[in-house]
């Protein structure tokens, strides 16, 4: 159990591959009273203008990577760590202990009946699994993915299967959840199967705070 972590609240870190409705599902899980703790929020954060990892990122990779507001250049910098592993390692090294403090800070101070950390890479990254009570996945079949992806962000179907392909696969997010979201029907099945979820969180968190 990772409670212990965030003042004894109970924590499930939801993740799934890109395109399977991680956004669509933490916003249904906000609406029934969970606080929702987004990685990729905090991530964008640290790397806008003015942000707190921005120092950092400017000395490591110098101005080329930094767009002319002072926001990091998101796309050159895909494309760096895309292909270079030592600069996706030196990213990771600037990015993720910031990532790890603002989320500490964001569960201290949150007030939702428990904690739903999003997670994309939560499988790949490692550690997530001990600091979070149940890891939750969405799931949704490959080629689903692909073409929602390509339509919300106007990509081809093989930058998106290159996208996919530095994931973890469908078979290992699987093999690592304790619960499983279906989205691949209407949006009345995902909330039925949401309903179902909050309500066995809720009755997690109540026995966890007695």
């Amino acid at each position: 159990m990772g409670s212990a972590a965030h003042g004894g609240k109970f924590s499930v870190g939801l993740t799934g591959g890109i395109g399977c409705g991680k956004t669509a599902v933490s916003d249904r899980f906000a609406a029934l009273g969970a606080s929702i703790i987004d990685t990729d929020v905090i991530a964008h954060a640290l790397s806008a203008p003015g942000g707190a990892a921005m120092d950092a990122l400017l000395h490591a990779f110098g101005p080329a990577f930094v767009t002319a507001d002072g926001a990091l250049d998101r796309v050159r910098m895909r494309e760096l760590v895309f292909s270079d592993a030592a600069a996706k390692a030196r990213l990771e090294a600037i990015l993720h202990p910031r990532i790890r403090a603002a989320t500490a800070a964001a569960a201290a101070v949150a007030t939702g009946s428990y904690l739903i950390y999003v997670v994309p890479l939560l499988v790949e990254s490692g550690g997530w699994r001990e600091r979070v009570d149940r890891v939750l996945v969405i799931d949704c079949p490959e080629e689903m993915q692909i073409a929602r992806v390509m339509r919300r962000n106007a990509m081809s179907e093989a930058q998106v299967r290159a996208i996919m392909a530095t994931q973890a696969s469908r078979a290992e997010r699987l093999a690592a959840a304790d619960d499983v979201l279906h989205n691949d029907g209407s949006l009345e099945a995902l909330d039925a199967q949401i309903a179902l979820l909050h309500a066995q969180y809720l009755a997690f968190s109540g026995r966890m705070a007695r």
